[in-house]
């Protein structure tokens, strides 16, 4: 079983390791980097925060490092919508629904019913 210490400087340790809400100044997760319109920038994580005696863990990026978010094109977008309305669409009956056709069926709920 591996032990949790909450002790940055520990070369141990294979990143730093901070407690909950307790991380410096200068380094955010994926999802408050997002928020900031940032993105990590292809560089990897450099200190973690362990929550939950061990069991949850986030990944700290350095926000001076972090690069503005990309923005899809017009024709990025365009094959997105395209995509997800190909996920609606029922291979069997051919209708499109407001949900998303499960994979493990192949078809909409309606179909599947009748097989």
């Amino acid at each position: 079983m591996t032990t949790y210490t909450y002790d940055p400087a520990n070369p141990a340790d294979e990143f730093p390791t901070y407690p909950y809400l307790l991380a410096p100044d200068g380094l955010a997760t994926r999802r408050q980097l997002r928020a900031a319109g940032l993105r990590p920038g292809g560089h990897h994580a450099v200190a973690q925060i362990l929550w939950r005696r061990g069991k949850r863990v986030a990944y700290l990026y350095r926000l001076d490092w972090a690069k503005p978010k990309r923005i899809a094109t017009p024709a990025q977008r365009e094959a997105i919508a395209k995509a997800l309305l190909a996920r609606r669409t029922c291979r069997d009956c051919g209708q499109i629904k407001p949900y998303y056709i499960p994979r493990r069926y192949g078809c909409c709920l309606d179909c599947h019913g009748g097989h």
